[in-house]
Order: C-alpha cells, then sequence, then structure tokens
C-alpha cells in the first residue's frame, strides 16, 4: 500500500514509512509557524495524515481539496503560508528531535515544494459536498506538551509523535 498525494496534475507516492517521515517533519515545521486560523485548519489536515490513527496506506490528499480562500489574497497568503512550512522542513527545522534519521525526507520535501510552487489555487473550481479540508472548527489549536507540536482536534491519542508510541 502507499499514500499519495496530489496537486496541479502532478502526484508524490510514498510507502507507509516514507508517509510518516514526511508528515513527522512537516508537523515539526508547521507547528512551530501556525499562527492564523487558516494555518491551523492545515495544521489539522497534516495531522490527519497520521498513519496509526487513519490506518497504513490509507492517507493523502489533493491540493485541489483545500480551502485555499475566495480572495486572491487569502489564495496568496495560505499558498505562501504552505510554502513556508515546507522550506522550514527543508531546513531540518527540530529534525535532531527525531529519535532517527529521515535519509529521503528532503527528496520528498523538494518534491512536494514543487508541486505546491506549480500549482494555482485559483484554478481551483470550487466543489459542492464535504471537502476533506477541516473547517475552522476542526483547527489544529491544541499543542502535545511532550512534544510541541499540534494535534488534530478529534484524535484523543495525542500528536503524530505520541500515536506512533501506542
Amino acid at each position: 500500500m502507499g499514500n499519495v498525494f496530489h496537486g496541479g496534475g502532478r502526484s508524490l507516492s510514498m510507502s507507509n514509512g516514507g508517509t510518516d517521515v514526511f508528515v513527522d517533519v512537516l508537523m515539526l515545521a508547521v507547528s512551530d509557524l501556525a499562527e492564523h486560523p487558516w494555518d491551523h485548519r492545515f495544521a489539522a489536515l497534516l495531522a490527519w495524515q497520521d498513519q496509526n490513527i487513519m490506518g497504513r496506506g490509507t492517507v493523502g490528499f489533493d491540493l485541489e481539496d483545500v480551502d485555499w480562500g475566495r480572495s486572491p489574497h487569502e489564495r496568496a497568503a495560505a499558498k505562501d503560508f504552505v510554502l513556508r512550512v515546507l522550506d522550514l522542513a527543508l531546513r531540518r527545522h527540530r529534525w535532531g528531535e527525531l529519535d532517527y534519521e529521515p535519509p529521503f525526507a528532503e527528496d520528498c520535501l523538494r518534491q512536494y515544494r514543487d508541486m505546491v510552487e506549480a500549482f494555482d489555487p485559483a484554478d481551483v473550481e470550487r466543489r459542492r459536498g464535504r471537502s476533506p479540508f477541516p473547517g475552522p472548527e476542526e483547527a489544529a489549536m491544541a499543542s502535545c506538551v511532550r512534544h510541541r507540536v499540534l494535534c488534530a482536534p478529534d484524535h484523543q491519542e495525542g500528536c503524530v509523535f505520541c500515536t506512533a508510541l501506542l
């Protein structure tokens, strides 16, 4: 089984282990950068990629499913935030706190950054129905005291690092 992240006609497919690492390093970055409500919604989306909760080989999302905002300013700010998260992760932010060395994370992060950079949120046609992107009430606002990363609000087990220990 694998996990796939899509966007703008591109895909990034990763093994279960690769996805765990990808989510770990992104959670370290997003947790330290999130300030605004949209940022916390995006953090929740990343937290929901925790395979220890959602199931192995069942995670991933499409950039077209993200609520980038209605105005050009909102869409630009949201995309800029995602790129800043990826750039911070690419600088190995807090990787010293991991109990493993993520040898392939940089390549996946670079590929995903290229996908996000090439993606134009203005091209997304608004879809009706339930989006997998967390709503404002589902934003990741709580932080794990032990690991100092944001937690998805409906994950009682803790953050992505806590669930790995279960």
